[in-house]
C-alpha cells in the first residue's frame, strides 16, 4: 500500500518586511549566520518569543526565507508551527509581530501567549 505524503507547514514564514529588517540589522552583525527564533517561559500566560542573533546553527531547525538564515529552537517548533513574523513600523513604534494560529490565548498586555 502506498502511502500519499502530506505537505508539512513551514514552521516559521518572514514576510518581505521581517526579510529586509533582519538583513539590515545583520549588516551591523560580522560572523553572524542568521537569527534564531524560539519561546521561552514568561509573563502571566505561559509562553513569549524570543529573538537573537546567531553565530552557529547549533541545535535548531534551520532555512532560508527572504534571503536571511532563519534557525528555529527545536523545543519551539510545535509552538510556531504554521506562524508568521512581520516587521511593522510606524510613527510611534516599530516591532516585529507573530501571527501564530496555534495561540489559544494571550494575556492582556500582549507581552506573553499559551498554546
Amino acid at each position: 500500500i502506498k502511502r500519499k505524503l502530506q505537505p508539512t507547514r513551514a514552521a516559521l514564514t518572514l514576510t518581505p518586511s521581517a526579510g529586509n529588517k533582519i538583513k539590515q540589522l545583520l549588516m551591523d552583525k560580522p560572523g553572524h549566520v542568521g537569527v534564531k527564533v524560539g519561546v521561552q517561559t514568561r509573563g502571566c500566560n505561559g509562553l513569549s518569543y524570543t529573538l537573537d542573533y546567531a553565530k552557529t546553527k547549533g541545535d535548531s531547525d534551520e532555512g532560508v526565507q527572504e534571503g536571511v538564515r532563519v534557525l528555529i529552537e527545536k523545543n519551539a517548533e510545535p509552538t510556531l508551527s504554521g506562524s508568521e513574523m512581520n516587521y511593522i513600523e510606524n510613527t510611534l513604534s516599530s516591532a516585529f509581530v507573530f501571527i501564530n494560529p496555534n495561540i489559544k490565548g494571550t494575556c492582556g498586555c500582549g507581552e506573553s501567549f499559551n498554546v
